[in-house]
């Protein structure tokens, strides 16, 4: 039996983290009437979504794919807002550019039909209804666990199986979900190219395609659904959430590090901030990797509210250069991966060598490329890159090196596909897992909370509601999982478990 927090009383909850998920779920409880504080260690909101400057102009820095659109109308909706008035969104027609080489690339499209037109000119036109067939599996899957798992509290494989019923068992039957994503792909298709393509999904929940189960192929159906710029960049929707919250009475303070939970009895009582001062509150949400729970930065009286997360099961974590430069040669659209020549052996290093890979598949978002791809109209442009690294960020660092040597292994890839970067040495902001896990303490840099590998992962995820009464978890690294749409999400599901415990409806 659930003890309430407050039976018919709108609680009092101090939310700790001003990342996605925690955002939402103050949009949700403040609109509910809740008196919401949120505390952020760092000068600003927005988490893992943030942004650099460099040479005075701002570069998204996180994430740089806005998908799963109603998900973020149905938040700001039900905030009394709108998502249209608040936010610029444009949708792409070509979801990405992907390169082998420079003579090997390959556009997918919002639209499926043109998409298999280029992977029949590209690989051929078996490959080209192979495509066509993987895609209406990829809807199978997400639509058989959209409700009863990724917007459903956590389930455990039996309560999920009753939920998605006999059509959506025999949906999931249908690609052999205890297998690995690249095991299935295998299955889908011929072209190696394309196979490598696909289970790139997999780095989308910081995990390997080798090892990560086959329904993450369900993401191949949400990019299809569509991917949308942000006129601004992607920090304008952290800006857009709190200026909704702050309207409906959320408190914010930033520069103030969470410290204790406070509790009475074994119930939660409040926070203790970095300085002494002590928030008395009903409930609080940590929005923050639970591995810091666990690891007990939120105090001793907490740490078994959230299971231990063993260093090698951990997700992904990335090196990143924020810069300004001339781009030449290859004809960059606004997401561009290139793939390296080994992916086997890339994955082998992040998660069996604990070392940056040798090979590594390079990501550039070039942040003023237009749908069509055209170069911008100045000369100097702002780009993202991205490798895939391991999270170590709290047993050491990479030195300068390493992290140079791991530079030139990138950039020298990105040359011989045909792109060539011309810019300045101060042009450029560079982020390894030890930087990642001092802004995001307890992760390691893992930047997707645990990796998704085997098929019982997702069920080792914890749950919105914790043990401990009045304590909750939102974010990434809980239930539904990493990404906006999904930390969105847990963020939901926090203040809806928090709202059923006081006794109140959401």
């Amino acid at each position: 039996m659930k003890v309430p927090i407050r039976a018919m009383r709108s609680p009092r909850v101090v939310i700790a983290g001003a990342g996605i998920g925690g955002l939402t779920a103050a949009l949700e409880l403040a609109n509910q009437g809740s008196e919401v504080t949120v505390v952020e260690r760092g000068p600003v909101p927005g988490g893992k979504l943030r942004e650099q400057t460099v040479l005075g102009r701002r570069i998204d820095a996180g994430p740089t794919v806005f998908t799963m659109r109603p998900v973020f109308e149905e938040i700001f909706s039900a905030a009394g807002a709108s998502l249209a008035r608040h936010l610029s969104l444009k949708p792409l027609d070509i979801l990405a550019r992907h390169a082998w080489s420079a003579g090997e690339r390959l556009d997918l499209h919002a639209d499926s039909d043109r998409s298999a037109e280029a992977i029949g000119a590209f690989a051929g036109p078996g490959e080209a209804r192979r495509y066509l067939a993987f895609c209406e599996r990829s809807r199978r899957v997400f639509e058989s666990l959209e409700h009863p798992f990724i917007r459903a509290s956590r389930p455990s494989p039996f309560t999920l199986a009753r939920r998605v019923g006999a059509r959506g068992l025999e949906n999931l039957g249908r690609i052999y979900p205890f297998g690995s994503l690249w095991r299935a792909l295998g299955n889908e298709f011929r072209d190696p190219r394309l196979r490598q393509l696909f289970g790139r999904y997999a780095t989308y929940m910081g995990s390997s395609p080798f090892a990560a189960p086959a329904t993450l192929m369900l993401i191949t159906h949400v990019e299809r659904s569509g991917v949308w710029t942000v006129e601004g960049g992607m920090y304008r929707v952290v800006e857009a959430m709190c200026r909704v919250a702050a309207n409906l009475g959320v408190r914010f303070r930033y520069g103030a590090e969470a410290g204790e939970v406070l509790l009475r009895g074994n119930r939660v009582a409040g926070l203790t901030l970095d300085d002494g001062e002590i928030l008395q509150a009903d409930a609080v949400i940590v929005n923050a990797d639970f591995a810091a729970v666990a690891g007990g930065r939120f105090g001793a009286a907490i740490k078994r509210a959230a299971p231990a997360l063993p260093r090698g099961r951990r997700s992904l974590s990335a090196v990143t250069w924020a810069l300004v430069a001339r781009a030449e040669g290859f004809p960059l659209h606004r997401h561009t991966v290139f793939f390296s020549a080994d992916y086997a052996s890339e994955f082998k290093d992040i998660f069996k060598r604990s070392r940056l890979p040798e090979t590594p598949t390079v990501y550039v978002c070039a942040q003023d490329r237009e749908d069509g791809g055209g170069s911008p109209r100045q000369e100097a442009e702002r780009l993202f890159c991205l490798i895939n690294a391991p999270a170590v960020g709290d047993i050491g660092k990479f030195d300068e090196a390493e992290l140079e040597q791991c530079r030139r292994r990138a950039f020298g890839l990105l040359e011989r596909c045909g792109l060539r970067l011309d810019m300045d040495r101060d042009a450029c902001r560079i982020t390894a897992p030890h930087h990642f896990e001092k802004l995001f303490p307890g992760s390691g840099g893992a930047l997707y909370g645990p990796a998704s590998h085997g098929w019982r992962a997702s069920f080792r995820r914890p749950g919105a509601r914790t043990r401990v009464p009045g304590l909750y978890l939102a974010g990434g690294s809980a239930h539904p999982g990493a990404g906006m749409p999904m930390a969105a999400l847990s963020g939901r599901q926090a203040a809806f478990a928090l709202l059923r415990d006081a006794g109140r409806k959401p």
